[in-house]
């Protein structure tokens, strides 16, 4: 399967990211899987880490994670590719958000990027003693503030 098909019964893969960029790293050999691919779970946690970072941009308190939902794995990330991850608002609740998260990599040797995996992830806004605190204050915009 080419880099341009997407795979059977997944959503249609978009032209470029959408959101914003929240995390930008490079794939590692200490990542890698059993068949030297990256290992799935690395890249769920950097997009975790960038889900939590857009959202701290609009609750400006501590978040946690409390869902991962519609989690598409649409191709493989390889060692020497540079991952960037990007956000965008879904849902803002009263002590929840939904985070729309992109993982988008750029091969090595080519200028286009990728769409390898994406999904939602949901976060709730805790107070110090870890409680479920009401969103208030929210940013005017998240991308003017990264």
């Amino acid at each position: 399967m080419s880099d341009s098909q997407s795979i059977r019964g997944a959503p249609p893969i978009p032209t470029g990211p959408k959101g914003v960029l929240s995390i930008r790293t490079l794939a590692m050999p200490a990542d890698t899987n059993q068949n030297g691919d990256i290992f799935g779970g690395w890249l769920l946690s950097q997009m975790d880490l960038a889900g939590a970072i857009f959202a701290y941009k609009t609750t400006l308190t501590r978040n946690v994670t409390v869902a991962i939902e519609a989690m598409t794995f649409r191709k493989p990330v390889f060692v020497g590719d540079v991952v960037s991850v990007y956000g965008s608002t879904v849902r803002v609740g009263r002590t929840s958000m939904t985070v729309h998260v992109e993982a988008w990599v750029q091969r090595r040797n080519e200028t286009d990027t990728i769409l390898v995996t994406d999904g939602n992830f949901t976060y709730v806004a805790i107070d110090d003693n870890g409680r479920p605190h009401p969103i208030t204050q929210q940013s005017q915009d998240p991308a003017a503030q990264i």
